[in-house]
């Protein structure tokens, strides 16, 4: 057997979309990683993610950073991500109805409506501090939207999901009391709003997963609870993360830019193109069921293999000799950015929905949009993105 390389995904220092994993992947389609193995062609790491001899392991994920108590590590053990087998499925069954794709969609006038106001606020500058202008408050307010939350609370939700959000990260033990304070006053905020849907029904999310509750008792309080503050960290973190990547992506094309203020139907091929090559998920977890030899690598019962989402977006020989960024290709094969198998991701059409709707008016309202200066980034490992990212353009343009 090779010896294979080793990645150090736990350092701070280490990225992961790097020349250095390109050139393990140069190498074997496997490396060595302080959280497992690390899987880097496409092939084989799409198929590992629909292998039922896996299950998902990010349950692992506290222990595997010295948390073996407390809040939450007792959450993170309930919530859609850790679960698996019958009660995943029950859960997937029973939050479903409230993403159908119809569901969505309707909500995409509101979505450019949004968008459009808060570029309005910073276009006649000439400069936006990305996050906190626009990737924040877009993916903040429309998860307000959705769960039929006050538009004015938004920055309080967004304070707690950001904080919560840090459980994705590679500092995540360092992090744990703001995780914790985020994960009591969210919880709180979101079972207040279920004694309200509870006593008032609306027309919005909570409402829909509050009924799914009370049928039967197919949902306990307890399972709705920690649903309803995971989609609400998730939903709002991921998507923020993913704008801010995206414009990085953008700015680093600015033929591509163009060509997508040119063509705004290019919106939905934009989202795919960036989350496979600058994913804000850099690595999908799986967990050995049993003892499994993977195309002659032996991982034994509880291995853990990750999927490295960059590296194996970007497989030359599944993408083709020229595997970078470029909306003009079509049918890429499919990214792993919202993971696959029976865990892939529940509300990827909400992100795919509102970022094909912000992209392209954002192309067209700072086409010659530059960074201004470096900004502030998270690790590229584990969950990533920006923490700053400030832009300049000519106001107007």
């Amino acid at each position: 057997m090779r010896t294979a390389p080793f990645l150090d995904l736990s350092d701070p220092a280490f990225d992961v979309n790097s020349e250095e994993v390109h050139a393990a992947r140069d190498g074997g389609w496997y490396a060595e990683t302080p959280y497992g193995w690390a899987v880097l062609r496409y092939e084989e790491g799409t198929a590992l993610l629909k292998d039922r001899r896996f299950q998902q392991g990010n349950a692992r994920w506290p222990a595997q950073n010295g948390i073996h108590e407390g809040p939450w590590q007792q959450w993170w053990a309930e919530t859609l991500l850790s679960i698996e087998g019958a009660d995943h499925l029950r859960m997937r069954k029973l939050l479903g109805p409230a993403f159908r794709n119809k569901t969505i969609e309707a909500m995409r006038p509101q979505f450019q409506a949004l968008a459009d106001d808060l570029i309005d606020a910073f276009a006649p500058r000439g400069s936006v501090e990305f996050v906190s202008e626009f990737a924040e408050p877009y993916a903040s307010r429309i998860l307000c939207l959705l769960l039929g939350l006050p538009d004015d609370e938004w920055p309080q939700v967004a304070h707690w999901a950001d904080d919560l959000g840090k459980s994705f990260g590679i500092n995540v033990r360092h992090d744990l009391p703001r995780i914790e304070a985020a994960l009591e006053g969210l919880t709180g905020y979101i079972e207040a709003v279920v004694a309200d849907r509870m006593a008032h029904p609306r027309g919005d999310l909570v409402t829909t997963l509050v009924q799914a509750h009370e049928d039967g008792d197919a949902l306990s309080r307890r399972e709705l609870s920690v649903a309803l503050v995971f989609l609400a960290f998730a939903g709002m973190e991921t998507t923020r993360n993913q704008l801010g990547l995206a414009l990085q992506t953008f700015l680093a094309h600015p033929d591509q830019w163009a060509l997508l203020a040119e063509r705004p139907d290019l919106g939905a091929r934009a989202v795919e193109e960036v989350m496979r090559v600058n994913p804000t998920v850099t690595w999908v977890t799986r967990e050995a069921l049993e003892d499994v030899d993977l195309n002659g690598l032996q991982v034994p019962k509880g291995g853990i293999v990750q999927v490295l989402s960059h590296a194996i977006g970007t497989d030359p020989s599944r993408m083709g000799e020229d595997p970078g960024f470029d909306l003009r290709v079509e049918d890429r094969p499919l990214h792993s950015g919202f993971g696959g198998g029976i865990h892939h991701c529940l509300g990827h059409f909400v992100a795919r929905t509102d970022m094909s709707v912000a992209l392209p008016l954002l192309a067209r309202r700072m086409p010659d949009a530059v960074p201004d200066g470096p900004g502030e980034w998270l690790p590229v490992s584990g969950n990533t993105g920006p923490v700053r990212f400030p832009i300049r353009f000519t106001p107007g343009a």
